[in-house]
């Protein structure tokens, strides 16, 4: 009876991810720019439950099995369906933690306050869609409804990609719309030759009815498919338009793009090869498009001389680390995927807020422009030197143990190619550490450049406050240029601005930092929920079971 009563209480929890963020977004829309402190708590308030119910779905998709809900009680296949099973939950639950810390850091930052050029009524309720559209996608139980998440995702992620009208935003989010709105032509085209093909678009009944169609018909299928998420996700050589569209956004925005829509990428590609294309069919492409990622993309990092770039060309290349694991087709290797994608998104979010602080100490993301700041700011070396180290690998560290994880997958493979996939892994982690550490080289140990440095005393404004103040500098504090979104491409000359930083922006990035080295701390207990999820993946027959019951 307990667990029947428990099971119960997780089907009302499943909605709630999507539900909770899209009411928030709907009372703050209708408050406009009322009661700003109390909008600002209701944000809050609403993905700390969105994180409190992930946590719940985790435990009762792990104790219980897939969880399923029909949205309006039309059973499957003719209703939406809500599905969380151990996959999904462990990702809307880390995607609800780096969303939070993300927006008490945006809102240290001015962004979703007074004094931030975009209002409080455009750029919160934005982001709250944004989440939704996230959750929605992650727990879609059907491919039109994971079709309307990633376009919930494409609405909200242009506005905030253009936010403050900027240039380089407006050009950056013309190429981003462009980019988005091929892949998700491709993939309704997809989903309309699947449904002709089928006669549904349930995923669970996908995986029964699949099997059964013409086998060329069916390599038709996935291969659109993986085309489509594969612009989603950035893979090589369809992901030329990442680093000239994410680095170009307000620091927070940037962070929660490269940390998280990404991945909903890639968790597509995983559920579409698990549960509707199983076996060997298309995996030794896979093998080579996540070789080509790794080795692309830590190369165009390795050519790159400002952080945000840097960082973009290094998220393109591990995510070659997800498609390797995915590509092998084993338990080892899902769950290898399964485990990087959870410290990839953390690590990789952390690292862009961290760059937004340094833009903001410094005045700069360009390594020409930076130096000196280990000796100016201890703290914000430490709050780098943590999850830099922890994306390069450095043991024990959960990159580490990520990375061994989906080495050890491609050695039990035993194949030519997964040996060179290995090498290349071994490689992309090695260059990695490369421009990792000439980062920390140019911005916190070389001595800081010509006009970075006020003398003691200086009297500085600090034009991100509600009105005109001042702050002194100590000695040897690094002044630079800012601006209130943290562009300074529209600029005629160097705003000078207090270098004062907030402490919600600084609470959230070690708040981050905390969370990236749980990873590690409880990395056993991670590690073997992994592997349960991948064999759960491998499995099918408990997802379909939970979707349609005795619907079939």
């Amino acid at each position: 009876m307990d667990g029947e009563y428990l099971v119960g209480f997780v089907h009302y929890l499943i909605p709630l991810p999507v539900v909770l963020p899209l009411f928030a977004a709907g009372v703050k829309l209708a408050l406009g720019i009322r009661w700003p402190r109390v909008q600002q708590w209701l944000s809050v308030i609403s993905l700390a439950l969105v994180l409190i119910i992930g946590f719940a779905l985790m435990l009762g998709a792990y104790e219980f099995g897939p969880q399923a809900v029909q949205v309006g009680g039309w059973d499957a296949p003719i209703g939406i369906t809500l599905v969380a099973d151990q996959l999904s939950a462990l990702m809307v639950t880390v995607s609800a933690a780096i969303t939070l810390a993300v927006l008490v850091y945006s809102i240290g930052q001015g962004m979703a306050g007074k004094a931030e050029v975009a209002p409080l009524s455009v750029y919160q309720p934005t982001y709250l869609i944004l989440v939704a559209g996230v959750s929605n996608a992650f727990l879609a139980g059907d491919l039109f409804n994971l079709y309307v998440g990633f376009e919930i995702l494409l609405t909200a992620s242009y506005v905030l990609l253009t936010l403050g009208g900027t240039q380089s935003r407006m050009r950056a989010g013309a190429i981003y719309v462009v980019v988005s709105l091929v892949s998700s032509v491709l993939f309704l085209i997809a989903i309309a030759l699947i449904f002709g093909a089928t006669g549904t678009v349930n995923m669970a009944q996908l995986a029964e009815r699949l099997p059964e169609i013409s086998p060329d018909l069916r390599v038709v299928l996935q291969v659109m498919l993986l085309f489509a998420f594969g612009i989603k996700a950035a893979v090589f050589p369809l992901a030329a338009w990442l680093p000239d569209s994410y680095p170009t956004a307000p620091a927070p925005v940037t962070a929660v793009f490269a940390g998280l829509l990404t991945k909903v990428g890639v968790y597509a590609i995983i559920r579409a090869q698990t549960l509707f294309f199983p076996g060997q069919v298309l995996n030794d492409l896979l093998m080579w498009v996540a070789l080509a990622t790794m080795i692309m993309g830590i190369l165009g990092a390795v050519a790159q001389t400002d952080i945000k770039r840097l960082l973009s060309f290094t998220l393109i290349s591990h995510i070659g680390y997800m498609l390797f694991g995915v590509a092998l087709g084993s338990e080892h290797g899902l769950a290898g995927a399964v485990f990087y994608v959870a410290h990839h998104i953390t690590v990789q979010t952390t690292l862009f807020l961290v760059t937004g602080l340094i833009e903001r100490r410094g005045g700069s993301t360009s390594l020409d422009q930076l130096g000196g700041l280990g000796r100016i700011a201890p703290v914000l070396a430490v709050l780098f030197f943590i999850p830099a180290m922890n994306l390069g690998g450095i043991p024990p560290l959960s990159g580490f143990l990520g990375k061994i994880g989906l080495l050890q997958a491609g050695v039990e493979a035993g194949t030519p190619l997964s040996y060179t996939l290995v090498g290349a892994s071994v490689l992309t982690s090695l260059l990695t550490l490369y421009v990792i550490a000439r980062v920390w080289n140019y911005a916190f140990w070389r001595t800081p450049s010509e006009g970075m440095v006020a003398e003691p005393g200086t009297v500085l404004e600090d034009v991100e406050a509600d009105d005109a103040s001042t702050a002194a500098l100590g000695p040897g504090e690094a002044v630079g240029p800012s601006s209130r979104l943290g562009d300074t491409s529209t600029l005629a000359g160097p705003v000078v601005t207090s270098v004062v930083l907030p402490k919600s922006m600084v609470g959230a990035t070690v708040a981050l930092v905390a969370f990236g080295l749980a990873l590690t701390v409880f990395a056993g207990p991670l590690i073997h929920y992994s592997s349960e999820a991948a064999v759960e993946l491998m499995a099918r027959t408990p997802y379909v079971e939970a979707v349609l019951g005795g619907a079939r």
